[in-house]
Protein backbone atom coordinates (compact mmCIF):
# COMPACT_ATOMS: atom_id res chain seq x y z
CA UNK A 1 0.00 0.00 0.00
CA UNK A 2 2.82 2.69 1.08
CA UNK A 3 5.80 2.71 -1.19
CA UNK A 4 8.47 3.92 1.67
CA UNK A 5 7.87 3.93 5.71
CA UNK A 6 8.25 7.82 5.50
CA UNK A 7 5.35 8.09 3.26
CA UNK A 8 2.97 6.06 5.58
CA UNK A 9 4.98 7.91 8.71
CA UNK A 10 4.05 11.12 6.95
CA UNK A 11 0.16 10.37 6.86
CA UNK A 12 0.10 9.20 10.35
CA UNK A 13 2.18 12.07 11.82
CA UNK A 14 1.48 15.47 10.70
CA UNK A 15 3.26 18.82 11.31
CA UNK A 16 1.97 20.68 14.90
CA UNK A 17 0.40 16.94 15.99
CA UNK A 18 3.50 16.25 18.06
CA UNK A 19 1.99 19.18 20.82
CA UNK A 20 -1.60 17.39 20.23
CA UNK A 21 -0.69 14.53 21.06
CA UNK A 22 2.28 14.75 24.09
CA UNK A 23 -0.21 17.40 25.38
CA UNK A 24 -3.22 14.61 25.43
CA UNK A 25 -0.42 11.92 26.84
CA UNK A 26 -0.22 14.68 29.24
CA UNK A 27 -3.97 14.92 30.27
CA UNK A 28 -4.30 11.12 30.41
CA UNK A 29 -1.67 10.77 33.01
CA UNK A 30 -3.15 13.84 35.01
CA UNK A 31 -6.63 12.08 34.61
CA UNK A 32 -5.52 8.42 35.58
CA UNK A 33 -3.83 9.36 38.43
CA UNK A 34 -6.21 12.00 39.56
CA UNK A 35 -9.16 9.63 39.56
CA UNK A 36 -6.97 7.14 41.64
CA UNK A 37 -6.57 9.23 44.01
CA UNK A 38 -10.19 10.49 44.26
CA UNK A 39 -11.22 7.11 44.16
CA UNK A 40 -9.09 5.75 47.26
CA UNK A 41 -10.13 8.73 49.26
CA UNK A 42 -13.81 8.03 48.57
CA UNK A 43 -13.22 4.54 49.21
CA UNK A 44 -11.51 5.26 53.11
CA UNK A 45 -14.90 7.26 53.37
CA UNK A 46 -16.20 3.80 53.44
CA UNK A 47 -14.03 1.47 55.06
CA UNK A 48 -10.68 2.89 56.50
CA UNK A 49 -9.08 -0.27 56.52
CA UNK A 50 -9.63 -0.68 52.67
CA UNK A 51 -8.89 2.98 52.08
CA UNK A 52 -5.53 2.32 54.09
CA UNK A 53 -4.71 -0.82 52.25
CA UNK A 54 -5.32 0.86 48.49
CA UNK A 55 -3.07 3.58 50.13
CA UNK A 56 -0.28 1.98 51.24
CA UNK A 57 0.29 -0.04 47.45
CA UNK A 58 2.53 2.37 46.17
CA UNK A 59 0.35 3.31 43.32
CA UNK A 60 2.14 6.50 42.99
CA UNK A 61 5.05 5.14 42.62
CA UNK A 62 4.08 2.76 40.17
CA UNK A 63 2.36 5.16 37.95
CA UNK A 64 5.89 7.83 38.14
CA UNK A 65 7.56 4.27 37.19
CA UNK A 66 5.26 3.44 34.39
CA UNK A 67 4.77 6.76 32.92
CA UNK A 68 8.42 7.54 33.28
CA UNK A 69 9.62 4.13 31.11
CA UNK A 70 6.93 5.00 28.69
CA UNK A 71 8.12 8.56 28.33
CA UNK A 72 12.00 7.26 27.96
CA UNK A 73 11.79 3.55 27.03
CA UNK A 74 15.08 3.96 29.88
CA UNK A 75 14.69 1.41 32.18
CA UNK A 76 17.89 2.55 34.05
CA UNK A 77 15.91 5.65 34.89
CA UNK A 78 13.07 3.61 36.23
CA UNK A 79 16.09 1.55 38.22
CA UNK A 80 17.25 4.95 39.60
CA UNK A 81 13.98 6.08 40.41
CA UNK A 82 12.69 3.02 41.99
CA UNK A 83 16.23 3.13 44.67
CA UNK A 84 15.51 6.67 45.35
CA UNK A 85 11.79 5.78 46.31
CA UNK A 86 13.35 2.71 48.32
CA UNK A 87 15.40 4.83 50.10
CA UNK A 88 13.12 7.51 50.69
CA UNK A 89 10.19 5.94 51.80
CA UNK A 90 11.95 5.55 55.16
CA UNK A 91 12.20 9.30 56.38
CA UNK A 92 8.49 9.32 55.28
CA UNK A 93 7.32 6.92 57.73
CA UNK A 94 7.50 9.77 60.46
CA UNK A 95 4.26 11.44 58.59
CA UNK A 96 2.24 8.61 59.53
CA UNK A 97 4.01 8.27 62.92
CA UNK A 98 3.90 11.93 64.30
CA UNK A 99 0.33 12.62 63.24
CA UNK A 100 -1.42 10.06 65.00
CA UNK A 101 0.53 10.56 68.07
CA UNK A 102 -0.06 14.46 67.81
CA UNK A 103 -3.70 13.79 66.99
CA UNK A 104 -4.21 11.52 69.80
CA UNK A 105 -2.33 14.06 72.21
CA UNK A 106 -5.91 16.72 70.94
CA UNK A 107 -3.76 18.52 68.66
CA UNK A 108 -5.91 20.71 66.10
CA UNK A 109 -5.70 18.89 62.66
CA UNK A 110 -4.19 21.33 60.62
CA UNK A 111 -1.23 22.32 63.08
CA UNK A 112 -0.81 18.29 63.38
CA UNK A 113 -0.60 17.31 59.59
CA UNK A 114 1.69 20.91 59.69
CA UNK A 115 4.37 19.48 62.23
CA UNK A 116 3.98 15.71 60.65
CA UNK A 117 5.09 17.51 57.23
CA UNK A 118 7.62 19.30 58.56
CA UNK A 119 8.92 16.33 60.86
CA UNK A 120 9.10 14.35 57.46
CA UNK A 121 10.98 17.02 55.50
CA UNK A 122 13.75 17.10 58.13
CA UNK A 123 14.03 13.21 58.41
CA UNK A 124 14.12 13.16 54.00
CA UNK A 125 16.91 15.67 54.80
CA UNK A 126 18.41 13.84 57.57
CA UNK A 127 18.25 10.48 55.20
CA UNK A 128 19.58 12.04 52.37
CA UNK A 129 23.10 13.78 54.55
CA UNK A 130 23.15 10.03 55.49
CA UNK A 131 23.27 8.16 52.82
CA UNK A 132 25.40 10.66 51.31
CA UNK A 133 28.11 10.23 53.86
CA UNK A 134 27.81 6.63 52.99
CA UNK A 135 28.34 7.25 48.84
CA UNK A 136 24.88 6.67 47.89
CA UNK A 137 23.33 8.74 45.68
CA UNK A 138 19.81 10.03 44.50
Amino acid sequence: MFETEKEQLSLTVKPGDTKKSSMTYYLIKLIITAVLIVVISEISRRSSLIGAILASIPLVSVLAMLWLYIDTNDAGKVSSLATGIFWLVIPSLALFISLPLLLKQGINFYLSMGISIATTIICYFLMITVLNHYGIKL
